[in-house]
């Protein structure tokens, strides 16, 4: 099975996550999207982040209906700080007939080159690329590469900071929410 690893703090998750996650699942070789909701680092904690378990439920009521999305807390269990390296390695020995790839914004791409061991990504994963409005250039070093996929996917400018800003600032973000995701935020007052 092949599986595309789109990590986020989801905080919340919103309808671009999702637009995102299902267009490639319905419109790539990907077999299923798994969220991957990246823990709060111990070392650094910041106020607006929620708790771990409360950002894993968002992700389960957001992807509830679609069979190829799946929400993961895989780096729940791993030392921390976590890299993406790690967490890579630790599914491969977990599920060893699966084939993970990396879902990332065309953002993200930029400073690939500063992640840890990226070299090592690049060697056994594939990279699936999703566009974003940026600044900069891409690094040349990654032009045509063969595990660097460039997806047409909508480009989505939705910010969970806006989110978590306009509901502090008393702004009705629900059409930019699952309902359920939504309901939840509502019913547990975060963000306010």
């Amino acid at each position: 099975m092949k599986i595309g690893l789109y990590f986020g703090t989801f905080n919340p998750i919103h309808i671009g996550h999702l637009i995102i996650a299902n267009h490639l699942a319905e419109s790539s070789d990907l077999d299923q999207i798994w969220l991957v909701v990246t823990p709060q680092s111990p070392f650094k904690k910041k106020q607006s982040l929620l708790d771990n378990y409360q950002r894993l439920e968002m992700v389960f009521r957001a992807t509830e209906d679609y069979d190829k999305l799946q929400p993961s807390d895989i780096e729940f269990s791993l030392p921390q700080p976590n890299y993406t390296v790690n967490t890579l390695a630790h599914l491969q020995e977990k599920y060893p007939t699966h084939t993970f790839s990396l879902i990332m914004g065309e953002d993200n791409l930029k400073s690939f080159h500063k992640w840890k061991n990226y070299h090592v990504i690049l060697d056994h994963h594939d990279i699936y690329v999703y566009p974003r409005i940026s600044e900069g250039q891409v690094k040349t070093q990654f032009d045509g590469h063969k595990r660097i996929h460039h997806i047409n996917a909508p480009i989505m400018e939705l910010s969970s900071t806006f989110i978590r800003q306009s509901i502090k600032d008393g702004i009705n973000v629900k059409p930019m929410l699952p309902a359920s995701v939504w309901q939840y935020i509502d019913d547990m007052h975060f963000y306010k």
